[in-house]
């Protein structure tokens, strides 16, 4: 058997490939969209994939099965109780597919979805311990997965949650001890609350160590996995509903069209919205006024998501060479709306001095000086609730990033604002967000938290 694990850092997503060597016959299991690295591996290792095989409908990120489809001729396989636009194969509860010696197995795991399904792996067909089990969004290593996603649309967390303990501990906790689970994320992701940086573990490591499984009873599971998750980034929903479409397909290898100074200012009169996609620090020091910054080399395409709605067009500002990396992130859920990108940007700041402005960004020192000359300062911790109960700066607001956009209307844009997050690359985002809708007078905190934490201390 070859088994291959693909991690995607700035999405904490994983996802496989799975081939029997001896037949050449393989699956990929919730392929990412940008698709060449399954075909180029599978190509220089002589695999034929004959199925695309997802775990559940992901709110995540658009996920790369029509791609992979399309360019394989592979059939896609959902759960038999899932319903899509486009042609798959449902496969059923304890269901079986050979792919020579290596084995699959379906299993129904509803629970964050109601057709999630995960995929246990025999290295051979009659082995009495499997190889592992692909769990989806149904187990992660040392958490499990968010009931509350579907909320909006026809589920409640209470009913899903439900099905969650029912699916863990008789379909996956049956799993012989030694068995490996490998789920389709890690941390980072907002897909869960307590996910481990580890990439695989194994069913007896998880029934001793994970929170949820250790829950003595349901009503305490149930307590337990519906409090205290983060805010769902607001693309969540729009991947959701767009997994289950026939949409277009993202060609990874197109770079973007350049654009003038010239057209990205009427591209901006008309809605557009301008995403710099430079470090902090860069950003900091000089951008053009309307510009918002997430950084490509943090979670680009999950904080573009959470602040940006899917109807609007995006012109990219990146160091020069960085626009396709850009273009295909945002491709990655589904934002396909990359109308160009600015050409000769360094140049082009130059040129226009009078639309180029700095960001402010106080050290942690700074900050505390100017909290003391304006008593009526506006702080927003920009954190998600997790990381606010272990300590925060005294009067600040509280607003998650992913919720920033529709809880505007609790700030005063006329007053002068400090944004903050645990290092500084949250707040960066927030602060120019801000900035774009009209705030005054923004700045954050270099080092976020962290920097604040060690000045009182050494205070």
């Amino acid at each position: 058997m070859k088994f291959i694990q693909y991690y995607l850092d700035c999405l904490s997503h994983a996802s496989y490939l799975v081939a029997d060597e001896e037949s050449g016959r393989a699956v990929v299991i919730d392929p990412q969209r940008d698709v060449s690295e399954y075909i180029t591996d599978a190509k220089e290792m002589g695999f034929t994939i004959e199925l695309v095989i997802e775990t559940h409908f992901h709110a995540d990120f658009l996920s790369g099965h029509l791609e992979l489809a399309k360019a394989t001729g592979a059939k896609i396989v959902y759960s038999s109780v899932a319903e899509a636009e486009f042609d798959f194969i449902g496969v059923a509860d304890g269901e079986r597919y050979s792919l020579g010696d290596v084995t699959l197995e379906f299993r129904h795991t509803p629970g964050h979805t109601p057709e999630s399904l995960s995929i246990v792996v025999y290295e051979h067909a009659d082995d009495k311990v499997p190889y592992g089990v692909l769990t989806g969004d149904t187990l992660f290593i040392g958490d499990v997965g968010r009931p509350d996603l579907l909320a909006s649309i026809g589920f409640t967390r209470e009913e899903l949650a439900d099905k969650l303990y029912d699916s863990l501990h008789n379909k996956l906790m049956t799993l012989p001890d030694a068995t490996r689970v490998y789920p389709a994320h890690g941390a980072g992701s907002a897909c869960g609350k307590n996910l481990s940086t580890e990439l695989w573990s194994t069913i007896g490591d998880q029934k001793a160590t994970n929170y949820a499984l250790l829950a003595p009873d349901k009503p305490t599971f149930m307590t337990l996995v519906t409090e205290g998750q983060p805010p769902a980034p607001g693309y969540f929903v729009y991947d959701a509903i767009l997994n289950r479409k026939a949409h277009g397909l993202l060609d990874e290898s197109k770079r973007p069209e350049p654009m003038t100074y010239e057209q990205v200012g009427n591209a901006l009169d008309a809605g557009a919205v301008l995403v710099d996609g430079r470090s902090p620090e860069e950003f900091a020091a000089g951008h053009l006024r309307r510009a918002i910054n997430i950084g490509l080399e943090g979670r680009y395409a999950e904080f573009a998501g959470s602040i940006l709605p899917p109807d609007v067009d995006i012109v990219l500002f990146t160091e020069p060479g960085q626009e396709r990396e850009g273009k295909n992130r945002l491709g990655r859920i589904g934002f396909d709306r990359v109308i160009g990108f600015l050409s000769s940007p360094f140049k082009t700041m130059y040129d226009h001095p009078d639309d180029v402005q700095a960001a402010s960004r106080l050290t942690a020192k700074a900050f505390t000086e100017r909290v003391s000359e304006l008593p009526g300062l506006q702080i927003v911790d920009v954190r998600n609730p997790g990381e606010v109960e272990a300590g925060a700066i005294p009067g600040a607001i509280n607003i998650p990033v992913a919720a920033l956009t529709g809880r505007l209307d609790e700030l005063d844009a006329t007053v002068p604002t400090v944004v903050y997050c645990a290092g500084g690359y949250r707040s960066s985002v927030a602060a120019s967000l801000l900035r774009q809708r009209g705030f005054v007078d923004v700045s954050d905190i270099l080092g976020g938290y962290q920097a604040w934490t060690q000045a009182v201390q050494t205070a």
